[in-house]
């Protein structure tokens, strides 16, 4: 049973790995290139090397042909320096990244407005990079290139190096393109790191509350019967008064917070209530583990 359910866990994440490359792509091929939005990575340079091979070639070098040109020697690179285990799915992320850009028709969707496609391209590229990463895998590129140089230097984290490589690729896209592309270029990214973000903490937001109260018993007591919700107890200190305390911890959605607030209130309306949002929650009660 266990064989069948890792069996089942791999596939899904090649299926979510194909669907993000896919909206990756098109993001890129009918969104950003149409308008000439730079966002970073070798898909943003291959965007830059199109525009400026046009005059030697009808219609310039296309972006699938040039995201694969340039991963090639990144990957050389990196099972020289890392090895075979290393490269694992991102290559195959790499490979149907440049399949979709091959496979999709260039259609500008936007009709050349910059502000549809950084929040539209946001959206849709964003999405599917964070199905991407929860497949554990990445598009290679300059986060391929991230990973080897901070070999060498190890003093610069890997994001830093990343952000230094795709801030060059986007002032790249301004001397090309101009100011005003690369401007919503930098929207267009913003927007598919919240995107991306979100999809992987995922949507079900709960909320955390922390309630110091005199009658913690029969608030915890009431919190456990009438909301089915488990309630810990933290012993602090109140460092003015020097009085040990009980407080109580406990999470619930969002919808159940108001609940707890009015059992509180009706307690004890003299307790002190924190709520805090929880970004992800997992066990028993809310999301299970992948």
């Amino acid at each position: 049973m266990q064989k069948f359910i890792y069996k089942r866990s791999v596939l899904w994440d090649y299926v979510m790995l194909a669907v993000g490359t896919g909206l990756v792509a098109a993001s890129i091929q009918c969104i950003y290139d149409p308008v000439r939005l730079v966002t970073g990575g070798f898909t943003g340079l291959a965007i830059i090397v199109k525009e400026i091979t046009r005059p030697l070639l009808s219609g310039g070098v296309p972006l699938w042909m040039t995201n694969i040109l340039l991963n090639v020697p990144v990957f050389l690179a990196a099972l020289k320096i890392k090895g075979i285990r290393f490269i694992g799915r991102t290559f195959l992320g790499t490979f149907l990244l440049s399949a979709w850009l091959y496979v999709i028709p260039s259609v500008d969707l936007v009709e050349g407005d910059h502000i549809l496609a950084a929040v539209f391209g946001g959206c849709i590229g964003g999405a599917g990079m964070g199905l991407v990463l929860l497949a554990r895998a990445t598009t290679g590129g300059t986060d391929m290139v991230a990973v080897l140089m901070q070999h060498y230097m190890r003093h610069y984290s890997i994001v830093q190096i990343m952000q230094v490589l795709d801030g060059l690729i986007v002032l790249g896209g301004l001397f090309v393109f101009g100011i005003r592309a690369a401007l919503y270029a930098i929207v267009a990214i913003f927007i598919t790191s919240k995107v991306s973000d979100t999809l992987m903490e995922g949507f079900k937001f709960s909320k955390a509350a922390y309630i110091i109260t005199e009658k913690h018993e029969t608030v915890a007591k009431r919190i456990m019967t009438e909301l089915d919700r488990g309630v810990t107890g933290l012993y602090a200190r109140g460092m003015f008064s020097g009085e040990e305390k009980c407080m109580l911890y406990c999470v619930v959605s969002r919808k159940e917070i108001i609940e707890v607030k009015d059992i509180v209130a009706e307690v004890d309306p003299r307790a002190f209530v924190i709520v805090s949002d929880a970004r992800e929650v997992l066990g028993e009660g809310f999301q299970e583990y992948q």
